[in-house]
């Protein structure tokens, strides 16, 4: 069933001892008399391929005279009957099928619509179009283009041609030029020249386009896909952007579509059945082990949740396997993780959100906030105006001015004057960012109980110089070593980690390839019964002494040699709190602001605000890489970190975080 030198990765295999006849009567009588055997119906046609399914049709009609796939509509109901129907058809007439309903009526389903042009083959697509004019006795261009409209219909009408090259032979120069000009098209020119977007990612082939990408990111220093979101909007902006994940990653672009048919509240039944009859015989497994990785739970178990009743057993089915009880990570989940390890590799320059303001007077400065608190009541909007609007060099300044002109403690006034979650931003924002991180590691290991979490995230994440400057401001102000507070308050590999980490001694040099093989090899060993060279001591040596960029090498060498990503193997090793250090100093390593975005997504997801946790990212990173992670935020969530901050807080504190933010994605 796999073309041939290629592995068959769906979840629905040829049954074997197929004999059409038998199945046929076997469904006979599952819907024979009062009620169905919906049990009998789900288990044989889940478990036939579609080519024999379409063999059971043509025996039913011979044996009864009565159309199959009407007797099922009529025994069955709801999700169930639409699924087991789906199943029924031939993959051609099944996207026929959900075309036509996507443009009958009122309204177009243009989230279908891109789906299935978007990841569709040449020859997927020309059996598409046959089958819509065999079914429906319409031509299938003729009615999209006249149920849409603009660039949208345009690219559309691109790829229901079905004549994207697909030589893997690439030209270099041609790769070059091709980044080159969808570079000039959208974020070097005025305005947007869409057909250049249109012609490039319409008509290249996938591997060519993959490699146009990588070199669009060297060129841009940003993805691709930031700047179709940038530069394009609505519906063609959508399909351009499924275009591009589905040139990446088919099997990624469908195990997103499938977790955000079923997070939140309610379910997309029409797109899950859809994706999950499509697949089960083209690359089902990929999109399972993909889904694995990228969601930390399996697809077999969303489906468990999210469904009931023999629907839901009838999806597990086409699913094919419980990933979580296996434990195991694929090729194509490795393939999806060196590429995002290739992609960190190449240099992107980071950009806070807060910058020097010109024309800066101290003096002036100090005397609007003098102005702003004295007397009856507060001018919190002032404050918030001049201290988000400076930068950390300047607010230094600005104390020193306060102190020259009123004799007072610029610090000691706003502590007295805000109050709640707002005075906890300000006064942060007044300290130097080693005294900021001091304290917040201060707060984390005093009084009872430690927060871990604080403790992993800077010292995990902060850079030699940053780590010496923090240990200089915990002397100062607490008259302790930042090491012996660590020390005494942590144990066991966490601690050690921790005091490797505070020592700021990380190699700072390029990759050494020889040397990244052999750390590779060291990671990946886990038969050595030497209690001095335990796994934990290995990755510790490795990951907490190692440059970045020799670190990249390192995890690219892993996955060549076990097909895991390192991170996966760390959360399937180890535990505690051990295992979340390393797992946030890989994906630092991996991707800086994109772990930065992950913790703002989880400070403001669900009931309630970890206002301790926003406040200090939003300080922390505001002039260091605050406009990166606003870029992934949007990138991971679908929504700008602006909107959820908008959505989640309120008042001046609001007020304040969204000037730190810099602006609406």
């Amino acid at each position: 069933m796999a073309p041939q030198g290629k592995v068959y990765r769906g979840s629905v295999k040829d049954f074997q001892g197929f004999d059409a006849n038998q199945d046929a009567e076997a469904l006979y009588n599952a819907m024979k008399g009062f009620g169905s055997d919906k049990e009998a119906i789900l288990d044989l046609i889940t478990s036939r391929s579609n080519k024999q399914r379409v063999e059971i049709c043509q025996a039913y009609k011979s044996l009864y005279g009565k159309d199959l796939i009407a007797d099922l509509k009529y025994e069955l109901t709801g999700k169930f009957e639409r699924l087991i129907v789906s199943l029924m058809r031939p993959p051609a007439y099944g996207d026929a099928k959900e075309i036509k309903d996507a443009i009958s009526g009122v309204g177009t389903d243009e989230k279908c619509l891109i789906e299935i042009l978007a990841s569709r083959t040449n020859q997927q697509i020309h059996d598409l179009v046959a089958a819509y004019k065999d079914a429906y006795e319409r031509d299938l261009e003729a009615d999209i283009v006249g149920d849409t409209s603009g660039h949208f219909k345009k690219m559309l009408v691109v790829l229901l041609q079905g004549a994207r090259e697909e030589d893997d032979v690439v030209s270099e120069d041609l790769v070059e030029q091709d980044a080159k000009d969808l570079l000039e098209a959208g974020e070097l020119k005025w305005g947007t020249d869409e057909a250049q977007f249109i012609y490039i990612l319409g008509r290249r082939s996938r591997q060519h386009l993959r490699l146009v990408f990588d070199e669009y990111l060297k060129i841009a220093g940003k993805p691709i896909e930031r700047s179709i979101r940038g530069e394009l909007s609505g519906d063609f902006e959508k399909l351009m952007l499924a275009v591009v994940k589905c040139i990446r990653s088919t099997a990624e672009y469908f195990a997103e579509r499938l977790y955000k048919a079923m997070k939140g509240l309610g379910t997309r039944d029409n797109t899950l059945i859809r994706i999950m009859v499509s697949r089960s015989e083209i690359d089902m497994l990929d999109i399972r082990e993909v889904f694995r990785t990228k969601y930390e739970k399996s697809l077999y178990n969303m489906i468990k949740e999210d469904t009931s009743g023999e629907y839901k057993k009838a999806l597990l089915k086409l699913c094919g396997g419980d990933d979580d009880a296996a434990g195991e990570f694929f090729p194509e989940a490795a393939q999806v993780a060196y590429r995002m390890w290739e992609l960190s590799a190449v240099k992107v320059e980071l950009r806070g959100t807060v910058q020097p303001a010109g024309d800066f007077n101290d003096d002036g400065d100090a005397q609007v906030l003098r102005k702003a608190m004295k007397g009856l009541g507060t001018d919190e909007g002032a404050i918030i105006e001049v201290l988000t609007k400076r930068s950390n060099a300047q607010r230094q300044q600005i104390l020193k001015a306060y102190k020259a002109h009123y004799g007072r403690d610029l610090m000691a006034d706003l502590k007295s004057e805000l109050s709640g979650s707002l005075a906890k931003l300000i006064l942060g924002l007044m300290l130097t960012p080693a005294q900021y991180d001091a304290k917040q590691l201060r707060k984390a290991v005093e009084g009872a109980g430690t927060d871990e979490s604080v403790l992993i995230e800077i010292m995990a994440t902060r850079n030699n110089q940053e780590i010496r400057a923090i240990n200089e401001a915990y002397q100062e102000a607490y008259h302790k070593s930042l090491e012996d507070d660590l020390s005494s308050d942590t144990s066991g590999h966490f601690k050690r980690i921790l005091v490797s980490l505070a020592l700021g001694n990380r190699d700072e040099g390029p990759d050494n390839p020889a040397q990244a093989h052999e750390d590779a090899k060291k990671l990946a060993d886990v038969s050595s019964n030497d209690s001095s060279d335990s796994l934990e001591t290995r990755f510790l040596s490795i990951l907490c002494t190692r440059s970045y960029p020799h670190l990249c090498r390192v995890f690219q060498e892993f996955i060549k040699m076990t097909n895991h990503d390192v991170e996966h193997a760390i959360k399937k090793r180890m535990s505690g709190d051990v295992r979340d250090a390393f797992v946030a100093i890989v994906r630092s390593v991996k991707n800086k602001p994109a772990f930065f975005a992950d913790k703002l997504y989880k400070s403001m997801k669900g009931a309630g605000t970890d206002e301790r946790t926003l406040t200090r990212i939003m300080i922390s990173r505001s002039e260091i890489d605050l406009l990166n992670i606003r870029g992934e935020f949007i990138d991971l969530f679908d929504k700008s970190l602006h909107h959820m901050i908008e959505k989640d807080t309120s008042g001046d504190y609001r007020k304040a975080l969204l000037a730190l933010c810099g602006g609406e994605d």
